[in-house]
């Protein structure tokens, strides 16, 4: 049978106190909605319709790239009357599955056991809370089969005292979708028309509806509140932590990591403390990772190490390179292997061949260096003249001074030695020693100024 699925995206979220559409609130550096569109991929949904809102043109914006229906529910009347809109986009030979936009840490293998329960009829998601505050609760026969669900402001006092919650995702029968949601009504407390109701419309046409209750309470909850999406943040970080300690990943500590992104590990890798990964980060075997650094869309090669406080970005590091503390590589670093880059070094749009360093206090922008370069501290290749950026080119074997400036274009050729505080704007001839100091002068009987 094939599968369609719905998404619910269209609340304003006004707890959240923000003018960002719910949806777009970002969960481990994506959007909420793009975790629930990735599940419906993963269970290989033949359409996907979202029924969006508020900021609905942000939404779309957000999202251009996929292949979803947008259905649009310009008044929001509750959560029957949106899957009512998405009807045209469900087929009556499909299983539907209903899924919501601000719930975005469902497994897809709950799903999965959702959709085998559901079968020929319907199944709904549950799950047991010490505080069932703000949901719906399920009420179950003395047979324990599911009766109804009841919305938390038109239940009774017993009702209330249950603490088995609806989650809201549901799975049912396309052919039967349409009737159901043509008999809801809206005679209760907040006059809108509940899904929830095709529970007992379902029952009442004698269709089985069975409840998959899930263990991890995150794994459904949903976010109506800043304080609740920082909840689910911990929880989603939690599980890029189990998974990385389930990989052999040496973790400082599992509750001080963030991963925006993907994280790839070899083996024997270590990460130490407020380590942010954001973007796609691939670690080779053996690598170290030290305290407060945020590395951004990056690979390092096997047995590389990155001292604490480093800040890298959209760069290549090779293996055995040792980058930090306190470095910034910046988008186009390309480090070869053996490469260091110390305290206070920036590079940007620069490739250093096999065992260059850069130690201290430098800036390589623009650049390529050849292997076993020596940068000295504090010097700076002078890429922009305020109209144009030009490139730098240091061969290999080269020794710069500390305190050079080179001034792009130039090249620095094979084994050059360039004298400690020179200016170079002109190219170098190999194997020499090239000096650009202006004569130094002492000015006798010379006072420094005075405060007045």
């Amino acid at each position: 049978m094939p599968l369609d699925v719905i998404v619910l995206a269209a609340g304003l979220g006004k707890r959240m106190r923000s003018a960002l559409p719910k949806v777009l609130h970002p969960l481990g550096g994506r959007p909420l909605l793009a975790y629930v569109l990735d599940t419906a991929r993963e269970l290989g949904a033949r359409k996907t319709a979202v029924v969006h809102g508020h900021g609905a043109d942000a939404v779309r914006s957000a999202f251009a790239s996929t292949d979803a229906h947008w259905v649009l529910q310009a008044e929001q009347l509750g959560t029957g009357h949106a899957v009512q809109q998405a009807l045209p986009f469900v087929g009556n030979d499909a299983q539907v599955l209903i899924l919501y936009g601000d719930v975005p840490l469902v497994r897809t293998a709950t799903l999965k056991r959702l959709l085998d329960a559901a079968g020929e009829g319907v199944a709904i998601i549950t799950a047991e809370l010490d505080d069932p505050r703000g949901y719906g609760r399920i009420v179950r026969d003395r047979a324990g089969r599911v009766e109804r669900i009841v919305e938390e402001k038109d239940a009774g006092a017993a009702e209330r005292a249950i603490r088995e919650i609806n989650a809201g995702l549901m799975a049912l029968p396309g052919r039967r979708l349409g009737g159901w949601l043509a008999a809801i009504g809206n005679r209760n407390a907040q006059k809108e028309y509940y899904l929830t109701d095709v529970v007992s419309l379902a029952l009442r046409d004698g269709v089985a509806v069975n409840a998959v209750k899930v263990e991890d309470a995150m794994e459904v909850a949903g976010v109506n509140s800043k304080r609740e999406l920082a909840l689910l943040e911990r929880a989603l970080q939690r599980r890029h932590a189990e998974r990385l300690l389930e990989e052999g990943v040496s973790l400082a500590d599992p509750a001080r990591l963030d991963v925006r992104g993907t994280l790839a590990c070899g083996a024997d890798v270590a990460i130490d403390v407020n380590c942010v990964f954001e973007g796609r980060v691939a670690l080779g075997s053996r690598v170290r990772i030290g305290a407060n650094c945020v590395v951004r869309n990056v690979t390092i090669g096997d047995d590389s190490e990155v001292l604490p406080f480093s800040h890298l970005e959209d760069s290549e590091i090779g293996a055995r390179c040792r980058v930090g503390p306190y470095a910034r590589l910046r988008p186009g670093a390309s480090l070869a292997d053996e490469v260091h880059i110390g305290n206070f070094v920036e590079v940007k749009a620069s490739r250093l061949g096999r065992a260059s360093k850069a130690n201290h206090l430098s800036y390589i922008g623009d650049a390529e260096l050849g292997a076993r370069v020596n940068v000295g501290a504090g010097t700076i290749t002078c890429n922009y003249d305020g109209a144009a950026k030009h490139r730098t080119i240091i061969e290999d074997d080269c020794f710069i001074g500390s305190d050079a400036t080179l001034v792009a274009p130039v090249r620095i050729a094979r084994g050059s030695y360039i004298g400690a505080g020179s200016t170079i704007n002109k190219d170098t001839p190999a194997g020499q020693l090239t000096l650009a100091r202006a004569r130094q002068v002492s000015i006798p009987g010379w006072k420094p100024p005075k405060k007045s």
